[in-house]
C-alpha cells in the first residue's frame, strides 16, 4: 500500500483545522451536497467553545492512489504532550505559518519538536487573502526561524505552498492563488512529492508504539499508533513491551481499525507503515510497543518536557459538596486522575500525605484549566488550591520555569503593559514594529508571573492586544511577585445571602456573589477593600416593625457582581484559599471552613 503520514502543526488560529476541512471536502469524503460544520475536527465541546484545538485528531484521505494519514495537533504549548506523541506516528510535517502574523511562539515550538524528529518539513502560508498579508515577509521570517532552530541542509530546502484555507485553494507559485482559482489538490500533491513514504519492514517482526488512546462506550479502551513493522490482525495475540520499564503484558486484539476520511473503519489486516487503531486490552499505556508473543522488541518511548505547574486536588468537604454532582470521593477523584495521567502524558499525578488530596502537575495554566473543566461536566465535584510552579534544586540555588511571552498590541496600550509585566518580574527580549500603529515585544517572565495575566492584559488593552507565551527553559529563582493586596469577604454563618445584607458588605468591597445566592460559612462573597479578611454577616436579614416592612429590600440598589471565568478563580487564590468545583458552580471557599480553626491555625 503506497501511504504517507503527516502532522499539521501551526501556532493557535493559524488555519491547522480549516485546511484539513478543505482536504475532506475536495477529496470527496463529504457529498457534494452535504452540510458540514466549519472546523469539522475540533468535535469536543470544549474545543468549539474556546476555538482552539485540545486533543489531536486522525483523518485520511485518498488522493492519485495514495492513502494520506493527517493528523491536526494542537498548537497551545499547553498541550505539547499531545505533539509530541503524535509526531512519533508521522514522517512529515505541514508547518501553517498566517501570511500576516508569520511566526509566532507556539510556531516556534512545535517546529521544534518537528525538526528535532527529523521530520521533512512544508512551509504552508496561509491566510494570503487577507488586507495585511505580506508572504514573502514571512517566507524570510520562517527561514530565519528554522536557521534559529539549528535545522539541517535538508530540512532549510523546504518546499513552500501559498494558501487560503478557508477558500480552499494552494499552490506552489503565490500568483497562481492569488487570482481566488484552483483547488487544495496542489498541496496534497505536494504532501506525496516532498513527505517520504514510512520507512517499513513489512516482512519483519511487529513493531508498534501506543501514541495515543481513546475510549468508547462500547468497545472500552482503543489504541493508536502507526505499524513500524509485520502486520497487525484482528483477533491476533499480543505483547506489550516497554523500553524504559522493562515491562511484559500478554493480551488479545479483539477488533482491529485504521482510518477513512473522518471514521475508524474496522479491518481484519493493518499493514506496516499504516497508522492503526485496535480494541480489547484495558490495561494498556502510551509509550508501550505492540509486539508478537514470543518476539518483544519494544521501541525507544515517548518523552515529554516535564510539567511547569502544580496544584493540589482536594475532596470537597463543603456543605454543598453533594447537591449537584455524582461523583465526590476521594476514590472517584483518584481514579478519574489517575486514568487522565494514563491518556495525557504531559499530566503528572502524585500522592501527598493525605488519602484525600492528590497533587497534579502539568504544562499550564491552560492545560490545567481544560482539565477541571472536563471533570465538572463529567459530574466530579472537588476543590482546587492555587497553582504553583514546579521548582527543581541546583547545585546553583532555586530553579523555576520561566516562558517566553510574545505580545502584539496598539502603541498606546504598550506602557501600561510593559509596567504590568515589569510588576511580574518579566524582562524586556525584543521590541520590533508590527503592522501599523502596532508593536510586537518579547519578554521572559517566570511562569508563576502569567497566573492571571490574560485577565488583566486584556483590560490594560481595551481587548485589542494578543498574547501567546510558550516555555522557554528553567532559571534562577527571580524573586516574590507581589500577589493581590486585598484580603477576601468571607460568610460568617450559612444561609441565603439578603439585599439587605450585601448593601452593607459592598461599603467594604466587590461581591461576587447576588441576593438569593445560597452560601455557608467559609464561603468567599467578595473582595476585601483592604489588606486581610473581613468576616461578613450576608444572611442577615431586615428586622419587621410596625414603621418598615421586611419587603422594602426591593428598592435597595446593588452594583452587579464581579463575574470571573475558570482561569481568573484561579488567579484570584491565595495560599490558604480554595476553589469549590461543581458541575454547576465555581464558589471561592478558605480551605478551612471553621472561623475558630482557622484562627488556631494562624496562631501556629
Amino acid at each position: 500500500m503506497n501511504i504517507r503520514n503527516v502532522a499539521i502543526i501551526a501556532h493557535v488560529d493559524h488555519g491547522k483545522t480549516t485546511l484539513v476541512d478543505a482536504f475532506l471536502k475536495q477529496t470527496g469524503v463529504f457529498r457534494a451536497n452535504q452540510k458540514v460544520a466549519d472546523r469539522v475536527l475540533d468535535s469536543n465541546a470544549l474545543e468549539q467553545e474556546r476555538g482552539i484545538t485540545i486533543l489531536a485528531k486522525n483523518v485520511s484521505v485518498e488522493y492519485d492512489g495514495v492513502k494520506i494519514n493527517i493528523v491536526d495537533t494542537p498548537g497551545h504549548a499547553d498541550f505539547g504532550g499531545e505533539v509530541e506523541r503524535i509526531l512519533s506516528m508521522v514522517d512529515g510535517a505541514l508547518l501553517v505559518v498566517d501570511a500576516v502574523e508569520g511566526p509566532m511562539p507556539q510556531t516556534r515550538f512545535v517546529l521544534h519538536k518537528a525538526l528535532q524528529r527529523g521530520l521533512a518539513p512544508i512551509v504552508v502560508v496561509n491566510k494570503i487573502d487577507r488586507p495585511a498579508a505580506d508572504p514573502n515577509r514571512v517566507v524570510d521570517e520562517v527561514f530565519d526561524l528554522f536557521v534559529a532552530l539549528d535545522a539541517t541542509e535538508e530540512q532549510l530546502d523546504f518546499p513552500i505552498f501559498y494558501a487560503s484555507a478557508l477558500a480552499g485553494i494552494a499552490g506552489a507559485e503565490l500568483a497562481e492563488v492569488e487570482g481566488g482559482g484552483g483547488s487544495i489538490l496542489p498541496l496534497l500533491q505536494g504532501i506525496i512529492a516532498y513527505v517520504p513514504a514510512p520507512q517499513i519492514i513489512s516482512e519483519g517482526p511487529l513493531q508498534m508504539m501506543i501514541s495515543n488512546l481513546e475510549y468508547n462506550d462500547y468497545v472500552g479502551r482503543i489504541a493508536l499508533g502507526r505499524i513500524n513493522s509485520g502486520e497487525l490482525r484482528s483477533g491476533q495475540e499480543i505483547l506489550l513491551t516497554h523500553s524504559d520499564r522493562h515491562t511484559t503484558k500478554r493480551g488479545k486484539i479483539s477488533q482491529l481499525y485504521t482510518f477513512e476520511g473522518l471514521e475508524m473503519v474496522a479491518v481484519e489486516v493493518a499493514e506496516a507503515g499504516d497508522i492503526a487503531a485496535f480494541s480489547g486490552m484495558e490495561k494498556i499505556e502510551i509509550g508501550e510497543t505492540v509486539n508478537e508473543i514470543d518476539t518483544p522488541l519494544p521501541l525507544k518511548a515517548i518523552s515529554v518536557d516535564q510539567p511547569t505547574l502544580t496544584m493540589v486536588f482536594r475532596v470537597n468537604d463543603g456543605p454543598f459538596a453533594g447537591l449537584d454532582a455524582e461523583y465526590l470521593t476521594s476514590r472517584h477523584l483518584r481514579d478519574r486522575l489517575l486514568r487522565e495521567a494514563r491518556i495525557n502524558v504531559a499530566l503528572e499525578v502524585n500522592d501527598t500525605d493525605s488519602p484525600d488530596q492528590l497533587r497534579v502537575s502539568g504544562r499550564g495554566e491552560l492545560h490545567l484549566s481544560v482539565l477541571i473543566e472536563t471533570m465538572r461536566r463529567e459530574g466530579y465535584s472537588f476543590c482546587v488550591t492555587k497553582p504553583e510552579p514546579v521548582l527543581r534544586q541546583s547545585e546553583e540555588g532555586l530553579l523555576e520555569p520561566f516562558e517566553r511571552l510574545t505580545i502584539d498590541v496598539p502603541q498606546d496600550y504598550l506602557g501600561a503593559v510593559m509596567e504590568a509585566i515589569g510588576n511580574r518580574r518579566g524582562e524586556l527580549q525584543e521590541l520590533n514594529p508590527a503592522e501599523e500603529g502596532r508593536v510586537r515585544v518579547e519578554f521572559l517572565v517566570p511562569a508563576r508571573g502569567l497566573i492571571g495575566f490574560a485577565s488583566q492584559f486584556l483590560t490594560e488593552t481595551r481587548g485589542h492586544g494578543i498574547m501567546h507565551h510558550a516555555f522557554s527553559h528553567y532559571g534562577h529563582w527571580a524573586g516574590d511577585i507581589t500577589q493581590r493586596q486585598t484580603g477576601s469577604l468571607i460568610a460568617w454563618e450559612t444561609g441565603v445571602a439578603t439585599a439587605y445584607a450585601l448593601a452593607g458588605a459592598e461599603e467594604r468591597g466587590s461581591l461576587f456573589i447576588a441576593p438569593g445566592t445560597q452560601v455557608y460559612a467559609g464561603m468567599i462573597v467578595g473582595e476585601h477593600s483592604r489588606s486581610g479578611d473581613l468576616e461578613i454577616n450576608v444572611a442577615r436579614k431586615k428586622q419587621a416593625t410596625n414603621i418598615r416592612a421586611a419587603g422594602s429590600d426591593d428598592l435597595i440598589k446593588l452594583s452587579p457582581p464581579r463575574k470571573m471565568s475558570l482561569e481568573q478563580y484561579l488567579a484570584y487564590l491565595a495560599e490558604d484559599e480554595c476553589l469549590e468545583v461543581t458541575p454547576t458552580s465555581l464558589r471561592l471557599r478558605k480551605i478551612i471552613l471553621d472561623r475558630h480553626a482557622r484562627e488556631r491555625q494562624k496562631k501556629k
